[in-house]
């Protein structure tokens, strides 16, 4: 992944904040590019996982009341609809998404004045919804080619890695990104990088394609279950080209268990409320499916982590 060049790095503003934060996630040093994170969430990721991990709902404190209005069937029928269209008219694909992802957000954090980090912002489909819900939108992406995809890239955005964001420490108050965490190797790291930098009080959005979901291996789907090396070579004898994620470069087998994992570890730690941990685009009274082990890896399709920084 590439880094932003200093003087590409979005000014942020920061918030300032009445009391001092509890978290131990350290502020990075003066330069466009922190060093990587070295937080209690960081070192829990870095070493394997305790055998003891509470359950994810007893570590969950609030959860919004579910909102009829959008966490309803015929909203996942509709997402569902635009989501096979993907590769063949992604403006109406990520229209919707941008859309709904919006007003999800909104219900765990207050939109109107608030600056938005989008990791893997890509060519801006979700910068004009952010807008219109009145917050500041800002943008990090590591492929040129996507954030340009639509012509020139709009003010905030930048190229740089998820690994290591070019901002500071505490300088957003919502970091979000969606679909992003399986194209990363090492997905903690960006977490952790996504917790470092909102501030104590802010909100990160997390969500990704879980591995083992119909859609796990992305255009080379369902043919990952047999492995993603071997769908990868399928698609390239059926259509004579490389598939747009490459199975172990830009396309990582990651579950839900790891991050749920990760989230719990992170809470423990006094880092972060674990807010919600729930299936994206699934109506409400199918959220039990994340409290199932096995099961939460194929039927999720999308896994949705809010955290809140301490």
């Amino acid at each position: 992944m590439q880094q932003a060049p200093p003087s590409s790095v979005p000014e942020a503003p920061v918030r300032t904040v009445p009391q001092r934060p509890r978290s131990s996630v350290p502020e990075a040093p003066s330069s466009s590019v922190p060093e990587p994170p070295v937080s209690t969430a960081g070192r829990a990721a870095a070493r394997p996982y305790p055998v003891a991990v509470p359950p994810v709902d007893e570590l969950i404190r609030a959860r919004p009341a579910p909102d009829p209005s959008r966490a309803t069937l015929r909203r996942s029928v509709e997402l569902l609809r635009a989501f096979w269209v993907e590769q063949t008219d992604p403006d109406r694909f990520y229209g919707t998404l941008a859309l709904d992802s919006v007003r999800q957000v909104g219900r765990y954090a207050p939109l109107a004045g608030a600056t938005v980090l989008d990791v893997g912002g890509g060519p801006g489909y979700f910068a004009a919804e952010f807008a219109r819900a009145g917050a500041r939108y800002l943008a990090v992406d590591s492929d040129v080619g996507e954030v340009a995809a639509r012509g020139r890239p709009g003010p905030g955005t930048v190229v740089g890695s998820g690994l290591a964001l070019p901002v500071r420490s505490g300088a957003v108050d919502v970091c979000y990104s969606s679909n992003v965490l399986e194209h990363v190797p090492d997905p903690e790291r960006m977490a952790a990088e996504m917790l470092r930098v909102t501030r104590p009080g802010g909100t990160v959005f997390l969500c990704y394609t879980t591995w083992l979901s119909p859609w796990g291996g992305h255009e080379t789907a369902p043919w990952h279950y047999f492995g993603g090396n071997y769908a990868a070579r399928r698609y390239v004898r059926r259509y004579g080209r490389e598939p747009k994620n490459r199975y172990g470069r830009t396309l990582f087998p990651l579950s839900a268990g790891r991050m749920l994992r990760w989230g719990a570890t992170v809470a423990r730690a006094g880092d972060a409320e674990l807010v919600a941990a729930l299936p994206r685009y699934h109506p409400s009274w199918a959220h039990w499916l994340v409290h199932v082990p096995g099961v939460r890896e194929v039927a999720l399709w999308n896994l949705l982590l809010v955290l809140r920084r301490r």
